[in-house]
């Protein structure tokens, strides 16, 4: 039988073009030496998957992936949830079970520290990434906030207002000021020419982005907007930026974390050319306890997401969720993500055996094992692996010994962390907050001036680089990015 093992996983994992290599293939318990498991870089644009209890190595994984892609001067976008990834800006340190592990892999483990960027949409330490509330546009405001049709219209319907009246909304006082001019003094404007919002909605959706900026959520919304294109960027020996998006205060915010989440997506998405069929990746996101995406998201929300991840693979962009089991991630998501790296699964519960079995059943059948025992039987580092081939076929199933990270397995200290900071090439560039004239000085300016009629259609205001995007780039009026998204997918 491994005389037949050997050369179906020989067959199944030999790769013309550039690739990675994962790990070593194992049949009955043993590591094959020099049986490489690899995939090819071609294909990290149709995402993947990375699944297993808490300490079955699935972090490790994801670390190990991240680096062999910075190698090939592919960069990545990691969300740090748990703060454990830092260490990929350190060296690791040699010892006798990494020789050992690469001894059968069949490649040399040396220690070597990546080019990390540390980002941040919260108070932790980091470049601060912000968005404008534009540039969120009213499907994902309304989703923030987390109204309900009724009041998610007057949203709409704010936004069209200040795109009718070039108001720039860019941060969450801009909003509220507008909201609170329509419903007071500019009341028969708006009903006159939009409809009426009622007190009782007006006083909800203020109370809903009071919550929310008790939430840290006036740290996001602002300027300087995030340009994405500093996500793709490879440092001077060519090896791609490990961009660390610091968000271990964000579990109990699932919301916020979920709706950015869909806006970077989709301003990726937007801001892209179509790649067609590259030999790497522009782009790989890995979005680690992915579940808190999917914990409270609404059919309607789930659609947007498999929108954006279904396009998004055309513009050379790929994206990892990484979570304990793959029943965290709904069906129609599931279906996108060409890569799995399964670890372990523990089986405490019936219903811990019933998920089991709905995981076993996501991969390639098998001859060689018997993949839900398997499930429970593999030990730390190993993986069940299956990746999509240069033609976009499934690979066979591979009970993995996964190749090491050879940056730090561990964090970085408040030292080290300060002196990347220090380095940072971004930080200058994003950590000074700008308060420009927008929707609030321009209301609150007209106010204090009676004499003045409606605010005129098309008054000039003052713009930047991307902060403010056009209409014609964001209509705030029907769904913003997503809209656009959306309204692609159906064409």
């Amino acid at each position: 039988m491994s005389e037949r093992f050997r050369e179906v996983m020989e067959a199944g994992y030999a790769f013309s073009k550039k690739n990675i290599v994962l790990g070593v293939a194992m049949h009955d318990g043993n590591a094959l030496k020099g049986l490489q498991i690899k995939a090819p870089l071609s294909t990290f644009n149709r995402h993947g998957l990375i699944t297993g209890a808490t300490g079955t190595g699935k972090t490790k994984s994801l670390q190990a992936i991240a680096e062999l892609l910075s190698e090939h001067g592919v960069p990545s976008l990691l969300m740090d949830i748990k703060g454990d990834l830092s260490g990929l800006a350190a060296a690791g340190q040699l010892n006798d079970k990494l020789i050992h592990r690469h001894e059968a892999i069949g490649n040399q483990w040396s220690p070597m520290a990546f080019p990390v960027e540390l980002l941040t949409i919260s108070d932790e330490k980091g470049t601060r990434m912000r968005a404008t509330v534009s540039e969120f546009g009213p499907v994902l405001f309304s989703r923030i906030l987390g109204l309900n049709d009724t009041q998610s219209g007057a949203v709409s319907l704010i936004f069209k207002y200040c795109d009718d009246k070039a108001l720039p909304l860019l941060d969450l006082k801009d909003f509220k000021k507008v909201l609170q001019y329509l419903t007071n003094e500019g009341k028969k404007e708006i009903e006159a020419e939009y409809g009426r919002i009622s007190p009782a909605t007006a006083s909800t959706i203020v109370r809903k982005i009071i919550e929310i900026e008790q939430q840290g959520a006036e740290c996001f919304f602002g300027e300087r907007s995030f340009d994405v294109s500093d996500l793709m960027r490879t440092g001077s020996d060519g090896r791609g930026i490990l961009s660390i998006l610091r968000l271990t205060d964000m579990q109990s915010r699932p919301k916020m974390f979920s709706t950015f989440m869909l806006c970077l997506l989709a301003e990726i998405y937007q801001s892209l050319p179509e790649s067609g069929d590259a030999e790497k990746p522009r782009l790989v996101l890995f979005i680690d306890e992915a579940h808190l995406i999917f914990r409270e998201a609404t059919d309607a929300l789930l659609e947007q997401i498999e929108t954006i991840v279904r396009l998004i693979r055309s513009k050379g962009v790929g994206v990892f969720f990484i979570t304990q089991s793959p029943t965290d991630i709904p069906p129609r998501i599931l279906g996108q993500l060409g890569m799995k790296v399964q670890h372990a699964l523990r089986a405490f519960t019936a219903a811990d055996r019933k998920a089991i079995k709905a995981a076993a059943e996501n991969f390639p059948e098998s001859e060689f094992y018997k993949v839900a025992d398997l499930l429970t039987a593999l030990g730390i580092g190993e993986a069940l692996v299956t990746v999509l081939n240069e033609k976009g076929i499934p690979t066979p199933l591979a009970h993995t010994m996964m190749a090491a990270p050879r940056s730090r397995m561990d964090v970085l200290s408040p030292l080290e962390l300060q002196g990347l900071m220090a380095g940072s090439s971004l930080s200058a560039k994003y950590n000074e907050a700008i308060d420009r004239d927008s929707a609030y000085e321009i209301l609150s300016g007209k106010l204090h001036a009676p004499s003045q009629d409606a605010i005129p259609a098309g008054r000039p205001a003052t713009t930047s680089s991307r902060s403010v995007p056009s209409p014609s780039k964001v209509p705030q009026s029907d769904g913003g990015l997503l809209g656009e998204l959306v309204s692609s997918a159906a064409g």
